[in-house]
């Protein structure tokens, strides 16, 4: 096993911050990952890593180890395909929004997987912040304004949203007319995994984007319990309109304020800042703008 193999295996334990983690996303016994770091550390004549029976996090020799490590296998990476010119390869680890994932992505994923055969698939689903580096996550499809300056973020398409509440909810408190008539009304509160605060709803008035922070009797951390409170009539949402077609063609939920829509959510694949963009994760970012491109 060469140098190369050593600092791939170096690089996932220090992320993964386990040794049987790394071992199973490289596919290779729990055993010979430990014995390449042992070789690894006496050729090096450092410790590169702390060790207990719960925790592995790196040394300082360690820590400045792996940032060396990430751009000069990177850099072999892309040197490698752009002289082999060759499809990218490989295990591709990513994390998916689950309403847009089952809507437009899942059904085409068989064109994916035909236009790159060499590329295995580990498909994650969730509404939270996602380590991308801690849990080995090589990328994730995420709506909504990129907070975190250590991401990099490619937005790939632009949802239309509206606001909406179920017939029951406006039976009973009326429908706005205006953002003043808000003032009679509630919302559904949808938490935010990243900051942990309430979301309020946004107008745009012009070319300005006014926010509203209504009173709440439910609070939500995910979509789809974002959605189902709306449809139980606990208060006004704005909701992206493909995922509410459904019920707004059945009469489910009713759109309010429709001159005052809320404003396009960008839709972005986002990865570390710290890794260059990988093969995979280049031509996977690519066919998730294809598939959203026309989303509106």
């Amino acid at each position: 096993m060469d140098r190369f193999q050593e600092m791939q295996v170096f690089v996932r334990i220090n992320e993964r911050r386990s040794f049987s983690q790394a071992a199973e996303d490289l596919q290779i016994p729990r055993a010979t990952v430990t014995n390449l770091i042992k070789r690894l550390e006496q050729r090096l004549g450092v410790r590169l890593l702390e060790r207990t029976t719960r925790h592995v996090r790196p040394t300082h020799d360690g820590e400045a180890y792996y940032q060396r490590c990430v751009r000069l296998l990177a850099d072999l990476e892309e040197s490698e395909s752009a002289f082999r010119d060759a499809p990218p390869k490989g295990l591709l680890r990513v994390n998916l929004q689950g309403t847009l994932a089952r809507y437009f992505l899942m059904p085409a994923l068989g064109e994916f997987l035909t236009r790159y055969p060499d590329i295995t698939l580990h498909i994650g689903e969730d509404d939270r912040l996602v380590d991308l580096v801690r849990e080995g996550v090589d990328c994730v499809l995420r709506a909504g304004t990129l907070q975190d300056s250590t991401l990099i973020g490619r937005q790939v398409a632009s949802l239309e949203q509206v606001t909406v509440a179920s017939p029951a909810y406006l039976a009973r408190y009326g429908t706005p007319s205006s953002l003043d008539d808000l003032d009679q009304h509630f919302a559904v509160a949808y938490v935010s995994s990243a900051s942990g605060r309430v979301l309020g709803l946004e107008f745009k008035v012009g070319r300005e984007v006014v926010e509203r922070q209504l009173p709440s009797k439910v609070s939500v951390t995910g979509a789809d319990l974002y959605t189902g409170a709306a449809l139980a009539g606990q208060g006004i949402v704005q909701v992206p309109r493909y995922r509410i077609a459904n019920e707004l063609a059945t009469g489910q939920l009713q759109v309010l304020l429709p001159e005052l829509a809320p404003p396009p959510l960008p839709v972005s694949v986002v990865y570390p800042q710290s890794r260059q963009l990988s093969a995979r994760v280049r031509v996977f970012s690519q066919w998730l703008g294809e598939c959203l491109g026309p989303v509106r």
